[in-house]
């Protein structure tokens, strides 16, 4: 699948960035950037590290960008947090009840925000997701669209968030000799904000979704998460068992890593649980996470990546969970 993506031009970055955008729901999206990103598949050490080291003669050079560097192509997957967010959520707007649109703008402003300036997409993402997961297929389609059309017409760089760091690493150093390309970029992500604004209009009222402000009237307005999303998908499939198991590692895991007062950062990548604690000492033995069903335990000094699998995700979401829940506990007992 690389090789046919790295061989394919303009479909290649097409097809790329579909499978990155529609398998987000399922968590595989990890095994389709991971490689491109972080390497080895077009650049070893990847992407990100690459542009970093490179960015400079890329400024003082007055070569064509996509010339200097045509992997840049698989990094343009976050024009469709910055453009998407605000054609979907104007859409939202425009199709809730008269009655319900000022509620609806209040939850629909800071989430639009939020995925345009830092590429945190999930409330406006899985609200569709969670309504109508057609709709997710059809704007994965679309992001990877203007992605094609992107790199089609010169567009290549370290796309992968938002405006602020798209910015940060590319408008401003490379504006001096490259700005036909941030003025290109800008002409057609800006160009398909009224593209995901029709189409999702048109799907949103002629299958009545009830997307926030139209839901029936007893149903609260809200936007929804992962969390909302993953478990009206285990409701629906019967995966109890398998919540419990993520949850019951989960837990092991935050108790051997010291609890969630020691906890400073928690992220994942594709199979690892990657956490940063205040105290190392607090952190169990590797046996301690090994019984409960890690593959191993990556250790450098305050920083641990335990190996999880494929259900990483899901463990993060538990693991999360418990942490913000024991927090809270220990808040009330201080307030107390």
């Amino acid at each position: 699948l690389q090789l046919l993506m790295t061989s394919s031009g303009t479909f290649g970055v097409w097809l790329y960035t579909l499978l990155e955008r529609i398998l987000i729901p399922t968590g595989l999206h990890h095994f389709v950037y991971g490689p491109f990103i972080f390497g080895p598949a077009v650049i070893d050490g990847g992407i990100q590290v690459a542009w970093a080291q490179n960015l400079s003669n890329f400024a003082n050079s007055t070569l064509p960008l996509k010339e200097l560097f045509p992997a840049g192509g698989f990094a343009l997957h976050g024009n469709s947090k910055m453009f998407a967010a605000i054609g979907i959520a104007l859409a939202m707007y425009k199709t809730a009840r008269p009655e319900k649109k000022k509620i609806v703008a209040g939850l629909l402003i800071p989430a639009t925000l939020t995925a345009v300036l830092v590429g945190i997409t999930e409330p406006l993402e899985f609200t569709f997701l969670f309504v109508a997961p057609f709709l997710f297929a059809i704007h994965a389609v679309l992001a990877a669209t203007m992605a094609a059309v992107m790199y089609a017409f010169g567009v290549v760089g370290n796309m992968g968030s938002g405006l602020i760091e798209i910015a940060a690493i590319n408008w401003i150093p490379l504006f001096k000799n490259h700005s036909s390309v941030m003025f290109t970029q800008l002409a057609v992500g800006i160009a398909f904000i009224p593209v995901y604004y029709f189409v999702f209009s048109f799907f949103i009222e002629k299958f009545k979704l009830k997307t926030p402000g139209r839901e029936d009237e007893e149903e609260e307005i809200k936007l929804y998460t992962k969390q909302d999303f993953k478990n009206k998908k285990d409701a629906k499939n019967g995966n109890v068992v398998v919540e419990n198991a993520y949850f019951d590692q989960a837990y092991t895991f935050l108790e051997a890593l010291g609890g969630a007062n020691n906890i400073e950062v928690v992220n994942n990548c594709a199979t690892r649980l990657r956490v940063t604690v205040l105290d190392e000492t607090l952190v169990a033995t590797d046996s301690t996470f090994r019984a409960v069903g890690a593959h191993g335990v990556v250790r450098k000094g305050k920083s641990f990546q335990i190996i999880v699998g494929l259900s990483v995700p899901q463990v993060r979401d538990c693991f999360e969970d418990l942490m913000n829940k024991e927090l809270e506990n220990t808040k009330n007992l201080v307030n107390a």
